[in-house]
């Protein structure tokens, strides 16, 4: 029985290590942000000799006709609508998948979910091609429209394995009861499958705010930047850049994701756990 426990205990400290390891990056980059730059770039001590709140202050503050409030709502505005249309595709692509038969309909299946192995440099040309002769670039369209038409074969099969664990029998009986297949889905499944919804939110809300490649090719304007390109803005290649700055604004970009992955956080971990088991 002491065997087992100490085994335990030296198990438990492993882990604590390897996540105190994985958490310093970020707690130096917290802590950091309350130096001025000299102090950051002369060790890699955690706490602050003098905490400082003039990377806040002067990041938020910033030279720049559009500053940091604005990519912030930018990155809102292209986010929010991206998300919600993403879930709502999503959900409908992967219950037609799931609960109707017609031809070809595991070919098509198929097909989709070949596309995950597909790496988004492969696409990005053709993409950048289309919507330039459709004339979306510099807009939140190439990120809005295709969310719309549920591109994100991840997605759709996550919902899909959810569905497939739910008794057909439930639509069946709507069926008797007079519901039609739309509402089935809104009044009998939408409700099981919160988990599952709430997983694909938080990551497409994640993917598309941490999102630097596409934002970068879709968007010139210097107005229209989300937070991942305002800090990019911030490194001077000519002069010394303000680390600080750069630290205490990446930490703000965080906030937003941190917040809405603990509102989540319980329908998340439901819905990651349940999809690897149903089907």
């Amino acid at each position: 029985m002491k065997k087992k426990n100490v085994r335990l205990m030296l198990r438990y400290l492993v882990l604590i290590a390897v996540g105190l390891v994985m958490l310093y990056p970020l707690l130096w980059m917290f802590f950091s942000s309350f130096k001025d730059n000299r102090e950051i770039l002369t060790g890699i001590g955690l706490l602050p000799k003098r905490f400082s709140l003039d990377g806040y202050r002067l990041g938020v503050k910033s030279d720049w006709q559009y500053g940091f409030r604005v990519f912030m709502i930018n990155s809102f505005k292209l986010v929010i609508p991206t998300v919600l249309f993403s879930v709502v595709s999503t959900s409908l692509v992967a219950y037609g998948f799931a609960r109707f038969r017609f031809p070809l309909r595991k070919a098509f299946f198929a097909v989709m979910l070949s596309t995950l192995m597909l790496p988004n440099t492969v696409l990005i040309i053709p993409r950048y091609m289309l919507f330039n002769r459709l004339g979306w670039l510099n807009t939140y369209l190439p990120f809005w429209v295709p969310a719309l038409l549920a591109t994100t074969p991840f997605h759709i099969f996550m919902v899909y394995q959810f569905l497939r664990g739910l008794p057909i029998e439930l639509d069946e009986a709507a069926g008797m009861d007079g519901c039609g297949p739309v509402r089935v889905l809104t009044g009998i499944l939408l409700p099981l499958l919160k988990p599952v919804i709430f997983s694909v939110a938080v990551f497409q809300f994640i993917w598309n705010w941490n999102d630097f490649f596409n934002v970068f090719i879709m968007i010139s304007g210097v107005d229209r930047y989300t937070m991942s390109l305002g800090l990019r803005m911030m490194l001077d290649t000519d002069a010394a850049s303000a680390w600080n700055q750069i630290l205490a604004m990446s930490v703000v970009s965080l906030i937003p994701c941190t917040l809405f992955y603990l509102s989540m956080q319980k329908y998340f971990v439901e819905g990651i756990s349940t999809t690897g088991l149903k089907g």
